[in-house]
């Protein structure tokens, strides 16, 4: 068998593609044996006897399966999480978002009369001292503690 490799190299230089991406005739080997120039590749291109192949890639089926059910609230336990637990979400948001609920409750109480000015600004300061645990926690404070 006659070595194509030159003629490999030239093809892909000129089709712009890697050589494992050029495809070339089995039963025209003689005649791409032949070709030495450029011009000569070019013509063989142009008559289909040297080829590209598609272009190979990574399936995304997979990862869009995975995305959707995600998505759905589902793979997402323990084994699929990497990195500390306040990489997926931090603790300032945490803090936030509890303060935030704590103070509405708070404001809440204080405007239906549950707590008179004082009794909220402690429980104010409290709640900002992270007293508090979550909401419920607040309610039953107030319930055991404040109204008693």
């Amino acid at each position: 068998m006659t070595d194509l490799k030159s003629q490999k190299r030239i093809a892909a230089d000129v089709m712009d593609v890697g050589e494992d991406r050029v495809w070339m005739d089995p039963e025209e080997t003689e005649k791409i044996s032949e070709a030495i120039t450029r011009q000569d590749i070019r013509n063989l291109v142009e008559g289909d006897t040297i080829q590209k192949r598609d272009q190979e890639g990574n399936s995304n089926a997979r990862s869009k399966k995975n995305k959707n059910q995600k998505s759905k609230g589902r793979q997402k336990g323990h084994g699929s999480r990497k990195g500390r637990k306040t990489a997926r979400s931090s603790e300032k948001d945490e803090w936030m978002s509890k303060i935030r609920a704590l103070r509405s409750k708070l404001k809440e109480m204080r405007d239906e009369g549950e707590l008179n000015s004082k009794q909220y600004r402690e429980l104010y300061n409290k709640a900002k001292g992270g007293f508090f645990r979550n909401k419920k926690h607040l309610n039953n404070y107030v319930e055991d503690e404040v109204k008693s």
